[in-house]
């Protein structure tokens, strides 16, 4: 699959910080699922999905307040705001649910195979939207990073998904010991 993303990205180009900056993504991408994992059972899916975006409000207040000062503040305009609710509530809030309902379904070997499936939704929305070339070594790049998918969910499981109730847990609120 890694081959894949190689060939599909043009083999590289890109200079130290941005393969250091690629590094930490990746190491910052696994710590998300990672982290998660021993939450799920205790939380559920919806609130582990809501406690993180929560918490984050008050620093990026601060930091918007202290970089962009009281420009920070303004009211959005309507596509402004019709961009942000968007981005709130299909891109963050039912991304986050379904990535860790899928963590719990597929267990996190498994759920983190299909990060390798963004080459392919690139790759496909290029071709729908015409913004930019597709290359042979883009088909050949994305048919690598499917096959590496799709022998990954065949391989046998090494680890097992997480054990819970968490079906229902997913969309109930969770009992008081844990509120």
């Amino acid at each position: 699959m890694t081959a894949g993303v190689i060939v599909a990205a043009g083999f590289g180009g890109g200079s130290v910080p941005g393969i250091l900056l690629s590094i930490a993504a990746l190491l910052s991408e696994a710590a998300f699922s990672l982290l998660a994992v021993p939450l799920l059972p205790k939380l559920g899916a919806l609130r582990v999905a809501a406690y993180p975006a929560a918490l984050s409000v008050v620093p990026l207040f601060v930091v918007g307040v202290l970089l962009d000062g009281p420009s920070s503040l303004r009211l959005p305009t309507p596509p402004e705001a019709l961009a942000f609710a968007y981005l709130g509530a299909i891109v963050t809030a039912l991304a986050f649910l379904l990535w860790y309902h899928a963590l719990h379904r597929l267990g996190a070997d498994r759920a983190g195979l299909f990060a390798g499936l963004v080459p392919i939704g690139a790759l496909l929305t290029t071709a729908l939207l015409g913004v930019g070339e597709i290359h042979p070594s883009h088909i050949i790049g994305t048919l690598l990073v499917a096959i590496g998918v799709v022998v990954g969910m065949r391989s046998p499981r090494t680890v097992a998904p997480i054990e819970s109730g968490m079906d229902d847990r997913a969309v109930q609120p969770a009992s008081d010991e844990h509120g």
